[in-house]
């Protein structure tokens, strides 16, 4: 499968969004968590999605509660702690889960691209081509602003 035949709910209202409507972009797809000590990378991913998406490069997070159960159940909580704390303004979609047999399936196709076998925690990030492959995965330690070099390369080639 490519990553372009997934879809999922937005965070807030309730749309269906189709990943084939990022076709041709650079992405950052990162599961999230509102209550967990890398939210404060929410900052950083906003700041490459600002500096980076008119040159065609889009950040996706996916909230999870996998991990510690660190994310809110309410999906308008999540996104107004993002907004207000953040001020995020990338695509989020409905909460998922990060493993088990309910693993949110565009996760194990990035893993599977990524010659990973699982999400370690919290903000991991899977830095996607044009082309819709995996270029690389980063753990939960790296920073956002750590890939801004990667990013920069990928938008130019």
């Amino acid at each position: 499968m490519s990553i372009y035949d997934y879809h999922f709910e937005t965070l807030t209202g309730n749309e269906e969004k189709s990943l084939t409507d990022y076709k041709n972009q650079v992405l950052l797809i990162v599961n999230t968590a509102s209550k967990c000590g890398f939210t404060p990378q929410y900052e950083g991913l906003e700041h490459l999605y600002e500096k980076y998406k008119d040159r065609g490069f889009t950040v996706l997070g996916f909230p999870s509660d996998s991990f510690m159960k660190q994310e809110f159940e309410d999906s308008e909580k999540t996104a107004e702690f993002c907004k207000v704390n953040y001020g995020v303004t990338f695509p989020l979609f409905k909460k998922t889960k990060m493993k088990g047999k309910d693993m949110n399936p565009l996760f194990a196709e990035l893993l599977q691209q990524a010659g990973e076998k699982k999400i370690s925690w919290n903000f991991n990030k899977f830095l996607i081509d044009r082309n819709g492959h995996v270029i690389h995965y980063y753990g939960s330690r790296t920073k956002p602003e750590e890939l801004e070099e990667k990013i920069e390369e990928l938008l130019n080639a």
